[in-house]
């Protein structure tokens, strides 16, 4: 029987705009010439791209009482909501001309979301090889709160867990970086970019801070580096591969290590050592942000 990935975190309403070469003074209009209304948030790009690859996937998630939380729960084929009072949460994606992006984001549905409303969801005992792919926790503090609560509930009902932080709203201080580094010991794939491993590890050297964190995961545990251009880096035990990035003329990279985690996920629970896993995580994000209308094979 094959495994299911279970995705759990931020889906909202993704209004992408662009390309916006410089801020407007304010008072001021400018009109852009593209703008794309789309499913959005780490776990439902995530979400999307494994039903896109064809991976036995289900989406965990809720959704504001509104139109986009309509909107939202009509794009998936497999997932299971909880619908909660109030509007759904909507980020305006700001593309500049090489592709980069800025989030402006409302609090909406994540604003209330927590450990009690995904447990209503969670299935009370997860099948051999099960995976919890936790994303956007900072984006929903009830259930921030509750982490901790969560990561023993979900490792008591046999789930594997797999984290992919993102970028807190709050900036990383020493308080929340030593929270979250607590957290590593029952992760079994980490997922983040450079950028976060540095933050998180503490160093502004990424390869002393890639330590760091090997050092708070479990020896048998997965870190993989999201390096953009650079491809990726994955260790686990003492393997250590680079997997190299081709060379793509870049449409927008949001979502790309949303669609970077979907890839590596299921290539792992189809059987793939970390190398296939880290090269199908490259090689899905390379043809996503290439490509429109996005693909991701």
């Amino acid at each position: 029987m094959t495994p299911t990935i279970y995705v759990t975190g931020n889906v909202n309403v993704d209004l992408i705009m662009g390309p916006l070469a410089q801020w407007p003074k304010v008072g001021t209009e400018i009109v852009l010439s593209h703008s794309e209304t789309r499913i959005g948030g780490a776990a439902g790009n995530t979400a999307l791209a494994l039903e896109a690859l064809g991976a036995h996937s289900k989406l965990l998630a809720s959704v504001g009482d509104d139109m986009f939380g309509r909107w939202l729960q009509s794009g998936f084929n497999a997932a299971e909501w909880l619908v909660t009072p109030g509007g759904t949460t909507v980020s305006v994606g700001l593309v500049d001309p090489g592709g980069e992006r800025t989030f402006l984001t409302s609090q909406g549905h994540l604003s209330v979301f927590g450990l009690a409303h995904l447990l209503q969801l969670l299935p009370a005992q997860a099948a051999p090889g099960d995976i919890l792919f936790l994303q956007g926790c900072f984006l929903s503090p009830p259930l921030f709160e509750q982490y901790e609560a969560l990561l023993e509930i979900a490792l008591g009902r046999g789930f594997s867990l797999a984290l992919d932080t993102g970028w807190p709203p709050q900036d990383w201080s020493p308080e929340l970086r030593m929270r979250v580094l607590g957290w590593l010991a029952s992760i079994d794939h980490l997922m983040i970019n450079e950028v976060e491993v540095m933050n998180l590890g503490g160093s502004e050297s990424a390869e002393a801070a890639m330590q760091v964190l090997r050092g708070a995961l479990r020896p048998e545990a997965t870190l993989v580096v999201k390096r953009g251009a650079g491809g990726a880096v994955g260790y686990r035990g003492a393997e250590h591969l680079t997997a190299p990035a081709p060379r793509v003329s870049v449409i927008d990279t949001i979502g790309a290590g949303d669609v970077f985690d979907a890839a590596y996920l299921a290539a792992h629970v189809a059987g793939g050592d970390l190398a296939t896993a880290v090269a199908a995580g490259v090689a899905s994000a390379s043809i996503a942000i290439s490509t429109t209308p996005r693909r991701y094979r």
